[in-house]
């Protein structure tokens, strides 16, 4: 018995054109791509700017402690070993020269010759009797004779030189050790920054925190706006950078830095974000850098980190999580919510209009009623005052006339 089995429908694309398929995935890319922002400094504070064409190089040799700290790790290690194995090798290769210039080699079996440096027999002696005279180590097999002015002269300056370098290496050394760069790496600023209505008040916010128990002293906070602007003779300024007011005059950029804080910017009328709506912002090629210093309680020395917030990383309408609760007899800060915002009601309007907004509804009816010109010119105020003046001089005249009736029909009735 046979059955009837139904094939599956097969739908087909209609085929494109060549030159639309050849358009297509350059079409779908154009409306996935997403624009891709150069920071200025990145989120980890590293600043995004490379120095090029130095031709005064010599510069950085007149300040060579600070060009040997500012090495990466690999080459600073490389040179400390390679500056005490060159003064070892050199001043070895001076006392083999000595015992060479003086004969001592060529009588070592002879038991009365008084050579510079007793058992001294060749360059491997020599080097070694070199580390032993820089490094103070002293075994004593291998020693100095009264009977070489030239060796005693050469044992002065190998150990002046050997501690000048050891001074100026070992300092170097500690410097880079004790830097206060990985000291930056638990103060912690929020990934995003955030708009919304404070105390009546726009204002931009972001919050930065600090991991540690030890704690950062005379802590401050900055704020900057790296923005290009035209100025009006038409010079073009690349990365210009504005201050952003967070508490300067107020005292509020000084920081109390033990659980995390809000840094708060009030948007008025001398910020840089007056005329800066929600539509605005999402359009605007802009970049906020904020700088956190302090001194390091355990050291003293000042530690610096920095972060920044592009156009995107700033949401409107939002504010911060609280991650301060208060537990059994102490305060317990929650990390794990120190990123995380919620949304809230915002106006999507500038600060400035938002002032004129409000501006408009202090003053009175009238005011603003009279606010448009009429065709002739004059206010609508002007207008109303004048249209009164004419009903009321049409009145009078009205009743006048009715007066004047009235004591014409008297003065008849009475002649009759």
């Amino acid at each position: 018995m046979e059955q009837d089995v139904e094939s599956p429908a097969i739908i087909r694309q209609p085929k494109l054109p060549k030159q639309a398929r050849e358009d297509l995935p350059k079409q779908l890319a154009e409306v996935h791509r997403v624009k891709k922002i150069q920071r200025y400094v990145q989120k980890d504070g590293k600043c995004n700017v490379h120095h090029g064409n130095v031709r005064e190089t010599y510069r950085y040799l007149t300040d060579i402690f600070t060009t040997l700290v500012d090495l990466k790790w690999r080459f600073n290690l490389f040179i400390f070993v390679l500056v005490y194995t060159v003064t070892w090798l050199f001043f070895g290769f001076m006392w083999w020269l000595i015992a060479y210039l003086r004969g001592d080699l060529d009588h070592l079996a002879d038991d009365k010759w008084t050579p510079c440096v007793n058992n001294l027999n060749g360059f491997v002696s020599a080097f070694l009797f070199s580390i032993e005279t820089e490094t103070t180590i002293g075994y004593g097999y291998r020693v100095i004779t009264d009977k070489c002015p030239e060796g005693i002269l050469l044992l002065l300056i190998q150990s002046v030189l050997g501690s000048i370098v050891n001074a100026f290496m070992v300092g170097c050394m500690f410097v880079k050790i004790s830097q206060p760069k990985k000291r930056a790496e638990t103060l912690v600023f929020s990934t995003n920054a955030v708009i919304s209505m404070r105390d009546g008040r726009l204002c931009l916010m972001f919050r930065v925190g600090d991991l540690r128990n030890s704690h950062i002293v005379e802590a401050s906070i900055r704020a900057k706006l790296i923005k290009s602007k035209q100025t009006k003779e038409g010079e073009f300024i690349p990365l210009n950078q504005t201050d952003i007011n967070v508490g300067y005059n107020t005292g509020d950029d000084r920081l109390f830095l033990v659980s995390p804080l809000i840094i708060c910017h009030e948007i008025n009328e001398i910020s840089p974000f007056w005329d800066i709506s929600q539509a605005h912002l999402s359009k605007e090629e802009l970049e906020i850098v904020v700088i956190l210093e302090g001194m390091v309680e355990a050291t003293g020395m000042t530690c610096q980190a920095r972060s920044s917030y592009v156009s995107s990383e700033i949401k409107w309408g939002y504010r911060f999580t609280p991650v301060l609760t208060l537990e059994d007899g102490f305060y317990e800060v929650d990390y794990n919510s120190f990123h995380d915002i919620y949304e809230t009601n915002t106006p999507p309007y500038s600060a400035k209009e938002l002032a004129d907004i409000a501006n408009r509804n202090r003053l009175p009816l009238t005011w603003s009623l009279g606010s448009k010109l009429s065709q002739q010119g004059l206010p609508e105020s002007e207008q109303e005052g004048q249209e009164t003046k004419t009903e009321l001089e049409g009145q009078t005249q009205s009743q006048q006339t009715e007066r004047n009736g009235d004591i014409a029909n008297a003065e008849s009735e009475s002649k009759v």
